[in-house]
């Protein structure tokens, strides 16, 4: 029994990420490119997750995830390498999960290009952020021609942009991580 209420609760928690996230991320499935990124987000920065935290809001109605970060460098917004606090909507606890259709998936220990700004979230206000979803999050890892930083939207179907572009930046390569850091800081105002 506490097994179905659990499966239950975790495919009620589902409806309301979708019904809830409709209105507010509506244009998040449409591709993204790397201008509109830097223009709408507040904060663009490379760093490593240190941590993730999830709970209940205070009125134990959904599920969010704090995420620490140690920014390696800040590429628009403010400039303090401090540690970044953010939330996002989805987690776990105990044994009930809620899953956000194309939320960005963050591990303690590896290294992200964030795109940041502040959000109302389903019984909280103005909380920092990824409001693109997993468009909003770049995977940076090692490879034999450098640093690459992928979309974590590379894996799934975006609709096309209005010049027809659907593929996320980079695409299923990405981009090396130093070109991605220039043009964000050519299109954030050159840091």
């Amino acid at each position: 029994m506490r097994a179905l209420r659990a499966a239950v609760g975790a495919v009620l928690s589902l409806v309301a990420v979708v019904l809830l996230s409709g209105s507010a991320q509506s244009s998040t499935f449409i591709r993204q490119g790397l201008e509109k990124l830097t223009s709408d987000d507040e904060r663009v920065l490379v760093g490593r997750v240190l941590e993730t935290r999830s709970y209940w809001n205070a009125d134990h109605s959904f599920i969010f995830t704090d995420v620490r970060v140690s920014p390696q460098q800040v590429l628009k917004g403010d400039a303090s390498l401090d540690d970044v606090t953010f939330t996002l909507m989805g987690g776990s606890v105990g044994d009930l999960t809620t899953l956000v259709v194309d939320g960005p998936e963050l591990i303690p220990g590896s290294d992200y290009v964030l795109f940041l700004k502040h959000e109302d979230l389903p019984g909280e206000r103005h909380r920092l952020t990824i409001g693109s979803l997993e468009q909003g999050v770049f995977d940076v890892s090692d490879s034999p021609g450098g640093r690459r930083a992928v979309s974590q939207a590379a894996h799934g179907a975006l609709l096309a942009d209005p010049a027809g572009i659907a593929d996320p930046p980079g695409g299923t390569d990405g981009l090396s991580l130093d070109d991605m850091i220039d043009q964000v800081r050519r299109l954030a105002g050159d840091r």
